[in-house]
């Protein structure tokens, strides 16, 4: 199973997540990573979709999305694309954990955003991978809470998602 990320410009307008989403729901397929905001033009929005799968799952939810009236442009992202997430992260802390959590979040350059006598809460932006780098050398701690904002890219160079020729034309 590969990882996939597609970039699609949507309709900024209710019910277009819903759509999207029923789509691969029906079709029996997860989406791993889901990441939308308004775009410089506030009539669109940036939807990033990270999902599991081959080659032929990924050109079939290319072609479902792009039969949706309200998806306007899609593509998928290349590898050489940059791709963040952002990460908070509340770790059980005391007087003798407090340094070696600090230490760690250090390592990683994640900031830390409050502390208290309970707990440190952090915060992180990287590469997915290095998210769960992460996470697994602050399990020993425990984990209070965590949340993840999904994976959002954009590719490199001058060329934008708005001037990809549409889909029916990479195809």
């Amino acid at each position: 199973m590969n990882r996939y990320t597609i970039s699609a410009l949507v309709d900024n307008k209710s019910g277009v997540l819903t759509r999207v989403a029923a789509l691969f729901a029906r079709r029996g397929y997860n989406i791993e990573s889901l990441s939308v905001c308004t775009t410089e033009d506030p009539a669109l929005s940036r939807m990033t979709i990270v999902l599991c799968g081959d080659d032929y799952i990924l050109g079939q939810m290319m072609k479902q999305m792009d039969k949706l009236i309200d998806v306007r442009k899609i593509n998928k992202v290349e590898e050489d694309a940059v791709s963040r997430e952002l990460l908070l992260c509340k770790v059980k802390t005391d007087a003798t954990t407090r340094s070696q959590v600090l230490e760690i979040s250090q390592i990683f350059r994640a900031k830390i955003v409050d502390v208290s006598t309970e707990a440190t809460i952090m915060e992180l932006t990287g590469k997915p991978s290095k998210l769960d780098g992460f996470i697994n050398m602050l399990m020993p701690y425990g984990i209070l809470e965590l949340a993840r904002t999904g994976v959002t890219s954009i590719g490199r160079g001058a060329s934008c998602l708005r001037d990809v020729p549409d889909y029916k034309e990479q195809i």
